[in-house]
């Protein structure tokens, strides 16, 4: 870490360094605590880019959330519409599995260092984007998974350790606090099979934790990972199996029927910050890294990458499979693009989509609009749009 990031943190742990006094009272400016970083490029970049003033400062702390509709061919997308999360930065989007045009944006005061959190979600129609519902929390929050039993619910996950349930017919607080992991909580993801309602979780930790939304606490633990654990994602088609993306740079497959881990794969040689499952392949999954790389792995024999992506320029943040697509995928980055692959294909970047300016962390694919694509930034817009290389010809 250079000085100016430890300056940035040391002003973060008095409540200098622009604290700002119109911002929700989360969590008094003077009492900020400053987060642990790990020693590694992914942290280092993230912050030391903040320490040294480039893009958007953290301004805006007050509630007036607004609404940018956009009409530019920027990479090549078609419209886009925009929301501004005023003094939040975006970590995680996600389409509701139920309702059109409903998203959640999982955002952070600070840029995630110090600082609440907002769950903001959305609405989508003709004119734009709307804000549906608000809840704050009292530390960032870095990741966001709508239930699969219930349109209301989601669980966020947050920098104190915690998970939370909230409900969007009762917007008064979350319904339930899980407070087990001891570090940062990263990732959060819903189980999508049938005959089960489960949730896990990863953590700085570097434990994965398995939630029944029913029970007040987890049932059990997953230990492994040498790292912090940045993406945790179940399997669309194995009950009970899940991966696990990590800064020990393995991707790992894990059943929830037994102790330890099913497969370990050395997937990169540098940080693991995302990963996804093939919906189409239950034995197909995808990682992104601090590489720059995406790669693809096949189950069944992981000594090489069925696929390997180059493009990005900066750190690969998060990797989604398209639903209709089956060698289709999208990949965001700290390089402010989101890139749209095909990798059957010889040449396999099919679109790069430049609208952001900060670092871009989260991203989704609509599961009812063909061809639709969220995506939210540190620089406080969340954006909904087409790219030109999904869109159907009429």
């Amino acid at each position: 870490m250079d000085s100016g990031a430890a300056q940035r943190l040391a002003r973060t742990k008095d409540g200098g360094g622009g604290a700002d006094p119109s911002a929700p009272p989360c969590r008094p400016a003077g009492r900020f605590r400053s987060r642990r970083l790990p020693p590694t490029r992914h942290a280092r970049l993230c912050v030391c880019a903040r320490a040294r003033g480039g893009g958007v400062g953290a301004s805006a702390g007050g509630r007036d959330w607004s609404r940018a509709a956009m009409s530019a061919a920027v990479g090549g997308a078609r419209r886009s519409q925009a929301f501004r999360l005023p003094g939040r930065h975006g970590y995680a989007a996600e389409f509701s599995p139920y309702l059109p045009g409903r998203l959640a944006c999982a955002a952070a005061q600070y840029y995630g260092i110090a600082g609440c959190g907002t769950l903001a979600v959305l609405e989508q129609n003709e004119t734009g984007i709307s804000l549906f519902r608000s809840f704050d929390w009292n530390d960032g929050l870095f990741d966001v998974t709508w239930s699969e039993n219930n349109e209301h619910v989601l669980v966020t996950s947050s920098g104190d350790g915690s998970l939370q349930i909230w409900d969007t017919a009762k917007p008064t607080g979350p319904l339930q606090v899980y407070k087990e992991h001891t570090q940062e909580v990263y990732s959060v993801d819903w189980s999508q099979t049938r005959g089960e309602q489960l949730v896990v979780s990863g953590s700085w930790d570097q434990t994965a934790k398995l939630w029944d939304p029913a029970v007040g606490r987890s049932l059990c633990t997953f230990e492994g990972h040498e790292g912090i654990i940045y993406s945790t994602i179940w399997s669309p088609h194995i009950p009970g199996c899940f991966a696990s993306a990590s800064g020990d740079q393995t991707l790992r497959i894990w059943d929830v029927k037994t102790p330890g881990v099913k497969i370990v794969i050395p997937g990169h040689q540098a940080e693991i910050l995302s990963c996804d499952w093939c919906k189409y392949d239950e034995n197909l999954l995808v990682t992104g890294a601090v590489d720059c790389s995406l790669k693809g792995w096949d189950l069944r024999n992981v000594r090489q990458p069925v696929f390997n992506l180059l493009g990005h320029t900066y750190a690969v943040r998060r990797v989604k499979f398209s639903p209709f697509h089956a060698t289709l995928l999208a990949s965001c980055s700290y390089d402010f693009t989101v890139r749209f692959w095909d990798f059957s294909k010889p040449n396999p970047l099919l679109e790069t989509v430049e609208h952001h300016t900060e670092f871009t962390c989260g991203l989704d694919l609509s599961l009812h609009n063909r061809g639709q694509v969220a995506d939210c930034a540190w620089d406080e817009f969340v954006k909904i749009y087409s790219p030109s290389c999904l869109v159907v010809p009429a």
